[in-house]
């Protein structure tokens, strides 16, 4: 077993991981910028299990992960989810990488991400990253997710700054506990921290959310916006007269510039993929308790994984 990391680290109270992305980046013409979440706000997935193909691939993770990776996937881009579901798909995302390599996992990330990523990217996120740009407003990513997941993605969508969750390392591998998590009130303290040091003026920034539990981010820049929100956020932003955007169009990114996926070949394969999902839902799990013994089961060790 590899070696706990300090109590602060498993709370996930240390530093926020913050990353500039090379550039070059135009000179910003205004003390405001754009925080944009990731995951189904930037892209269609859940970013980490966008990724479960090829750690399966390495040997990182094995069919039952695999599967349970799959519903509990459905069941986020359906539903969404609150904090506790959060935190509980956390900590078992967390037992199951505990002992992988970190530069391992960057790498194969880095190697897949257009692959990844390209197909999953709302082209109405792409152009409004761009209109800011023109604005003279920086483009920061704010993410729950991994560092080694958030900043090569960050650097692929051409953004100015990545900020990510720091999992502990012990010896290169990762201990299964965390030095900082960016949820909720975090990223909001991380933001204020960001404006600080850059000089932004919050009331002059946006922030752009699918999630509820991103309230804080979003009540700390003087433009909230919600996009494809939650019930728990649609119904926030409703009551605060707050904008409501649906993202929906996929866009390939590439050093280029971004180009229309066949949006009606992907469309059709998310719903042909979200129906066998569906239908085996149905057939196999037939209870509550099989349902929540399914998800639970994310959190098993696949035999042989590298310790």
């Amino acid at each position: 077993m590899p070696p706990e990391g300090p109590r602060p680290a498993a709370q996930g109270t240390g530093p926020p991981y913050t990353a500039r992305m090379p550039g070059p980046h135009p000179a910003p013409a205004k003390q405001a910028a754009a925080f944009f979440d990731l995951d189904k706000t930037v892209i269609a997935k859940a970013s980490l299990m966008a990724f479960s193909r090829q750690f399966y691939r390495e040997g990182l993770l094995n069919r039952r992960n695999m599967a349970s990776g799959l519903w509990a996937q459905l069941l986020f881009l359906r539903f969404g989810a609150n904090a506790a579901t959060l935190e509980r798909i956390r900590r078992r995302v967390m037992r199951v990488t505990a002992g992988w390599e970190q530069e391992r996992v960057r790498r194969i990330v880095t190697d897949a991400v257009s692959q990844v990523i390209g197909p999953i990217t709302y082209k109405e996120a792409v152009n409004l990253m761009q209109e800011h740009r023109e604005a003279g407003r920086r483009v920061y990513i704010v993410s729950a997710a991994p560092q080694e997941v958030v900043e090569p993605l960050a650097r692929y969508l051409g953004v100015e700054e990545a900020i990510a969750s720091r999992p502990a390392v012990d010896a290169g591998r990762y201990t299964g506990q965390m030095e900082s998590y960016t949820f909720g009130p975090r990223k909001a303290e991380t933001i204020r921290q960001v404006a600080a040091r850059d000089g932004l003026d919050l009331s002059q920034c946006w922030a752009y959310s699918d999630s509820a539990t991103d309230l804080p981010m979003l009540e700390s820049v003087g433009h909230p916006v919600a996009v494809n929100p939650d019930r728990a956020l649609r119904r926030v932003a409703r009551m605060r007269g707050w904008p409501v955007l649906h993202f929906s169009e996929p866009m390939v990114v590439t050093p280029e510039g971004g180009h229309p996926w066949r949006a009606g070949l992907a469309v059709a394969g998310g719903s042909l993929v979200g129906a066998a999902l569906v239908l085996s839902a149905v057939l196999v799990v037939r209870n509550r308790q099989q349902l929540l013994g399914l998800l639970g089961r994310v959190g098993e060790r696949p035999r042989g994984n590298p310790r």
